[in-house]
């Protein structure tokens, strides 16, 4: 540790992102104006910085166990449903899951169904989405909704009608590229990656005119070998190296610029792609599971972590960065934060790049520590696998130590609220060959239970001070993702279908409630004619315990499928 003070919030920059910056730089003023409206839910995160943060408090730790159901609604779609609603004015829009088979718009108040969009998604898009058929929301922007899809398309709709304005293709879905988060909007551009990572896909992010749909700028985050960084691959394998931005980006409007984390490289057999070792080897990769800086204006890359070099693992680096202004060593810093999934918490200054800590939030043992000095992990080589070399009881899984699950960061207590996994493997790889549009990997990865008995765990996490100050122990992984609020309480669920309402400060669930099918996406809060509202989507995820072995089966039978929507109210 570079600092040991408390971690506080000087300042969240969600403030400075809902004003002009001092550079005179502005987002979109449409979505400016939602996002400076307390009680709507306008974006992914809630905010550009992705903090999942809402300063709403009539719902708080007095009476949190007097939350009733307001409403439900079907999304007349079972499996994976993972969507986070948007709330612009008193209407709330969410997605299904399967490409989505329907956006829906909704009296955000009552559940009354406004209007709802039917995309002609093709029947055999499931073979191509790794890891299952998800979708985790949409965009608004200037009286518009957006929605990325399956079939590797994005489609702006009218807000106020459903109606189809424009469907642009973003990528041939065929290939293993397939687009299952919601876009960024910045000023008169939508922003979208895509996945892919497994299938051998070279990963790019995209832009687009919010009212065409005319592709702006491309920027590939695998380098071809004339591009800086393409002496980072072994010959032509930068061509299906992945790197797919498939999770959600952030945005900071005082630097004028956009973050997005990069998926696994590809294949998984580290042979094909790279020489040398994490530590000491030259080719490393670039961009794969980095967090990546853009200028949101031409695409070009200003700055990279590369949390996990030559990823031999899996350890995807796509995980959401949140932005907020961290009071260190006694001075204010414009800070990124990044649960990653190879165990560790990062916090860099958003500016400049520099990571300031990285330390360990769950038990990770494929590095002895990730040393800020040389922006390297320092590996233990016995966990890194190679052709003759298999691997064993390798910390964390390749479902990380935290999964694509949003964490949340209350700026009251200072801490950050991390849904995360205790989950270990072993690693052995093998020949494999490119074939478009099927996995390519080149690996086995047998999964072990992490050591203590618990599989997973909420983790309330000091970033500053880099430490847990409470968690709540889960017998099961891959659990919801989190909201926290003014009203001093953090929103989460499980696999089984509990979601809870839990004192930020103390970690005392405060209220529970089983609804039915296991929870993966995170909850959001809105107020509509003076009564504070919080919503949940349930559906577990069907895909990804088929890669867990006997855990994975616990999984599914934790909870039936599902897909539904949720509201609660203190009446």
């Amino acid at each position: 540790m570079t600092f040991g003070t408390k971690g506080f919030l000087a300042g969240i920059s969600m403030v400075a992102m809902l004003a002009t910056a001092t550079s005179g730089v502005r987002a979109n003023d449409s979505l400016l104006k939602a996002q400076s409206d307390s009680n709507q839910w306008a974006v992914a995160g809630h905010d550009y910085g992705n903090t999942r943060f809402s300063p709403l408090k009539q719902i708080n730790t007095e009476n949190a166990g007097k939350l009733t159901l307001a409403y439900s609604f079907s999304l007349a779609s079972l499996r994976s449903n993972e969507s986070s609603p948007i709330v612009v004015g008193n209407t709330l829009y969410v997605s299904s899951s399967w490409g989505p088979k329907y956006v829906y718009a909704l009296d955000a108040a009552t559940g009354a169904r406004k209007w709802t969009y039917e995309p002609d998604i093709p029947e055999d898009v499931l073979q191509y989405a790794c890891c299952d058929v998800n979708n985790r929301g949409v965009s608004y922007a200037d009286g518009k909704i957006f929605v990325g899809r399956l079939d590797g398309k994005l489609t702006a709709l009218d807000a106020a009608t459903g109606k189809a304005l424009w469907t642009t293709k973003v990528v041939d879905y065929k290939q293993g590229s397939v687009i299952t988060s919601p876009p960024l909007v910045v000023r008169d551009k939508v922003i979208t990656g895509f996945g892919g990572g497994e299938y051998g896909v070279r990963g790019s992010l995209q832009a687009f005119d919010i009212n065409t749909g005319k592709q702006l700028w491309q920027t590939y985050t695998v380098p071809s070998p004339d591009e800086p960084g393409g002496d980072t691959w072994k010959g032509d394998s930068a061509q299906h190296g992945g790197g797919a931005a498939w999770l959600v980006g952030s945005y900071d409007p005082k630097s004028d610029t956009v973050y997005w984390g990069t998926s696994n490289p590809g294949p998984w057999n580290t042979a094909v792609r790279s020489t040398g070792d994490g530590n000491f080897g030259k080719l490393t990769n670039l961009y794969t599971a980095s967090t990546v800086a853009f200028d949101p204006n031409t695409g070009k890359i200003k700055w990279h972590i590369q949390t996990t070099p030559a990823d031999a693992w899996d350890y995807d680096g796509v995980n959401e960065a949140v932005l907020a202004d961290l009071k260190i060593g006694g001075s204010t810093v414009p800070t990124l934060m990044k649960a990653d999934r190879n165990g560790y918490f990062f916090v860099a200054n958003r500016e400049t790049g520099k990571v300031l800590s990285a330390e360990k939030y769950v038990f990770s043992n494929w590095a002895k520590k990730w040393d800020v000095a040389t922006m390297r992990a320092v590996e233990d080589p016995d966990k890194r696998p190679g052709p003759n070399h298999p691997a064993k009881d390798i910390c964390p899984n390749l479902i990380g130590g935290k999964n694509w699950q949003p964490m949340s960061f209350n700026p009251q207590t200072g801490l950050v609220y991390i849904p995360s996994n205790n989950v270990c493997m072993d690693w052995s790889v093998s020949d494999v060959a490119y074939k478009r549009g099927v996995f390519y990997l080149g690996a086995e990865f047998p999964t072990k239970e992490g050591p203590g008995g618990f599989l997973g765990e909420l983790v309330a996490w000091d970033p500053v001070a880099q430490k847990k100050v409470w968690s709540i122990k889960e017998d099961l992984p891959f659990n919801g993702g989190t909201l926290t609020t003014g009203g001093g309480l953090v929103f989460a669920g499980n696999i089984h279908g509990d979601f809870r309402a839990i004192d930020a400060k103390s970690g005392k669930v405060l209220w529970s409630k089983n609804l039915g099918s296991g929870i993966g996406a995170g909850p959001v809060t809105y107020q509509v004619d003076g009564k504070q509202y919080v919503a949940i989507v349930v559906g577990r995820t069907a895909a990804l315990p088929a890669f867990l072995g006997e855990v994975g089966k616990k999984m599914t039978a934790a909870a039936p499928e599902g897909g539904s929507l949720f509201v609660f109210s203190v009446q």
